[in-house]
């Protein structure tokens, strides 16, 4: 009976988000600011997670993972893509559900990412972008708690 409420309040409040989403022109700006940094941090994993298996954005995923990962890692350079796009779908679900913890995990996730692309060395540019991603993350998660309807 308590998994049958638990599912209810998070349908319940992932439909509220998505309705001020649908109607950010009406909410606040801080909220504005919120629902913008919640969607992209949903949006990317999600979207990466899947190229991942799919290979639509970067068909050369293996490419970007460095020796030390690839040696920590069981399998060659595709299991561990592979194990990268299951993180990053499992990410997606935390995110939508439970911002707060989500966010930091996902900003985590990133930095651990940005290392790993400096670590080939001319991904620089690439790995700034994923520092820069995880502070977007960290300050959602910290907006989530004046903004999200309910945690889990």
């Amino acid at each position: 009976m308590a998994l049958t409420h638990a599912w209810h309040d998070y349908v319940h409040d992932f439909r509220d988000e998505m309705h001020d989403l649908a109607t950010i022109t009406r909410v606040d700006a801080a909220r504005q600011a919120y629902l913008g940094l919640w969607a992209t941090a949903m949006a990317l994993p999600l979207l990466f997670g899947l190229d991942r298996f799919v290979g639509v954005m970067n068909e050369g995923w293996n490419g970007y993972v460095a020796g030390w990962a690839d040696s920590l890692l069981p399998g060659g350079a595709g299991a561990a893509i592979a194990t990268f796009g299951v993180v990053e779908l499992v990410l997606f679900a935390a995110v939508a559900a439970m911002p707060r913890i989500g966010g930091d995990l996902l900003a985590l996730w990133l930095v651990l990412q940005a290392i790993n692309l400096f670590a080939l060395g001319d991904l620089h540019w690439v790995a700034v972008g994923c520092l820069g991603l995880a502070v977007a993350c960290l300050a959602m998660a910290r907006m989530s708690t004046a903004y999200h309807h309910r945690e889990g």
